[in-house]
C-alpha cells in the first residue's frame, strides 16, 4: 500500500497548432505486492494511448514517476483543473 497517492493530471493545450492533449500518470499497487506507474494519454476528449510498468518498490515507482512528469513539463504539459479545483502531485515530502 502507498505511503501517499501519486496521481498528475496535466494538458498541453495549443490553439495556433490544433494542439489539445491530456497526460494521467500515477502509481498503482498490483496483486502481488510490486508498485505499476500507470500512464494514460491523447487528445483531450478522445481515448487514447496506456501503458503499465512494474517495479519492485515505491521507490523504484516513485522515481520513473518524477522522471516522466519532469520530461512532460518540459514538453509544456501543465497540471490541469477540473471543477474550479487545480489537480496537482500529491506527492507529499516527509
Amino acid at each position: 500500500m502507498s505511503l501517499y497517492p501519486y496521481k498528475l493530471y496535466c494538458e498541453r493545450i495549443d490553439h495556433t497548432r490544433n494542439m489539445a492533449r491530456y497526460y494521467m500518470l500515477s502509481i498503482q499497487p498490483t496483486l502481488f505486492g510490486e508498485s505499476a506507474v500507470m500512464r494514460s494519454w491523447g487528445r483531450i476528449g478522445k481515448s487514447g494511448g496506456e501503458k503499465s510498468e512494474l517495479f519492485e518498490t515505491e521507490q523504484q515507482a516513485a522515481l520513473r514517476f518524477l522522471e516522466i512528469a519532469r520530461c512532460k513539463r518540459r514538453k509544456g504539459y501543465r497540471p490541469a483543473t477540473a471543477s474550479g479545483m487545480a489537480l496537482v502531485l500529491a506527492a507529499a515530502s516527509s
